[in-house]
């Protein structure tokens, strides 16, 4: 079986990330798997990028320019959606033509349009669509922040100016999407049971197979290590309880920073003995434009790409911290359990399905900075630490590990190649 897997990226984002360890996990179980990508990054022979052309900045370009006319002019979400009104035809090149399996992932901002997708249903190949978030069950959008419209049928979407309208470009994208899917069938995977349920809800996806499959997770690169060396290593002190925080981008709203600021000030009025004895270690772009609100002593790493480098970071955690407003399957929740580091997060998405409750970390009430700081608090100075460490491992090993997931994948495509078959 030849699978050719497709992300925008090789590397940047969590999407990427997990389509990168998917393709080394197959090819580690048998599969013969190639990625496909418009940004490579490394020289890795199973990594294929799109041919070079004027075309591809063209795409992403012209994708803006037509969100920015359709919003008004406004900037406010102009990346925060997408119409996939440009892409890159792949149904040509070799990697296609030699694939069993089309395997999509987040393929956004000028990889592939819908009619790419159209003609790639069309091609007679057997495709799978994993879900990174709920774009291809919405119209326009990745995060629904509520709205239920999608249930029935995009418009008067709230990323558009006034709310936007019965017939605006939310309804006109969620009609080329209709149009589209007529075009074969897809079986969609979800990274967590609770996308899984918001697709299932999808008008946009009705009669199409949807499962989910959790993303894989090299245990043998993330994995239990020592604290004191690892601290060390990256000229943090060992003296502190050190509470971790990663993000592509710090001050993304969505990552909830602003809510680890006050779940800290609230620790630092309510236990000033704290403040000497704790810090926030922060991975991640623009840390510095928010270290200087923390009460505790911070300390901002910058941008780490190196997988390695990463796993240490985590092994000189005591706890780890994404406090999200919206998430699927957090890969960062499931590193930092597989290095043995108790997680904290809010009860939103798919992260109460990573952390058992007081078992191997602690789940927040959504939106409560004093439920969050109790959960720290409750991590750091209450619980048996060892034993939260412990289970938090056992977890990944039992839920995340690459042979499970290969399984269910392999899965996946013989049941896709069944269904094309039979459909021939």
């Amino acid at each position: 079986m030849k699978v050719l897997i497709i992300n925008t990226s090789e590397k940047a984002g969590g999407a990427a990330v997990a389509a990168s360890r998917l393709m080394e996990t197959l090819i580690n179980n048998g599969v013969k798997a190639k990625m496909l990508v418009r940004d490579r990054t490394t020289d890795r022979l199973t990594v294929v990028a799109l041919p070079r052309s004027p075309w591809l900045r063209w795409h992403f370009l012209w994708e803006r320019l037509c969100i920015f006319l359709s919003s008004r002019f406004s900037r406010k979400h102009l990346f925060e959606i997408d119409i996939a009104n440009a892409g890159s035809d792949i149904t040509r090149l070799p990697e296609f033509r030699e694939a069993d399996v089309i395997h999509l992932h987040w393929i956004n901002q000028g990889m592939l349009s819908l009619k790419g997708i159209q003609k790639i249903l069309r091609s007679g190949k057997a495709v799978v669509w994993t879900m990174h978030d709920i774009w291809p069950a919405t119209a326009i959008c990745h995060l629904t922040l509520g709205c239920r419209r999608f249930t029935s049928g995009c418009r008067n979407c709230k990323y558009l100016p006034g709310g936007g309208s019965a017939n605006d470009l939310s309804t006109s994208v969620w009609r080329r999407k209709q149009q589209m899917l007529s075009a074969g069938p897809i079986s969609f995977v979800a990274c967590s049971r609770w996308l899984e349920g918001e697709a299932k809800a999808s008008a946009l996806l009705k009669g199409h197979q949807i499962t989910n499959i959790p993303n894989p997770i090299d245990t043998r690169l993330f994995s239990p290590g020592s604290q004191q060396e690892a601290r060390q290593a990256l000229g943090l002190p060992a003296d502190r309880r050190l509470l971790l925080f990663i993000c592509q981008r710090v001050t993304n709203k969505n990552k909830g920073m602003d809510y680890l600021i006050e779940a800290c000030r609230l620790l630092a009025e309510q236990y000033p003995d704290m403040v000497q004895a704790t810090g926030v270690v922060i991975l991640g772009s623009h840390a510095d434009e928010v270290t200087g609100q923390l009460p505790f002593e911070a300390y901002p790493l910058g941008y780490i790409t190196d997988e390695h480098r990463i796993a240490q970071v985590y092994r000189a955690a005591d706890v780890f911290v994404l406090p999200s407003l919206s998430e699927n399957l957090p890969n960062t929740i499931m590193e930092a359990m597989a290095c043995g580091v108790p997680c904290i997060g809010f009860r939103v998405g798919g992260i109460p399905e990573e952390i058992d409750h007081q078992k191997n970390g602690y789940v927040a009430q959504y939106r409560d900075a004093v439920d969050l700081a109790r959960g720290i608090r409750w991590v750091l100075c209450e619980a048996d630490h060892a034993e939260l460490s412990q289970q938090a491992v056992r977890k990944v090993a039992r839920s995340y590990s690459q042979s499970s997931v290969a399984v269910r994948y392999i899965e996946v495509y013989q049941e896709a190649l069944a269904q094309k078959h039979f459909k021939l």
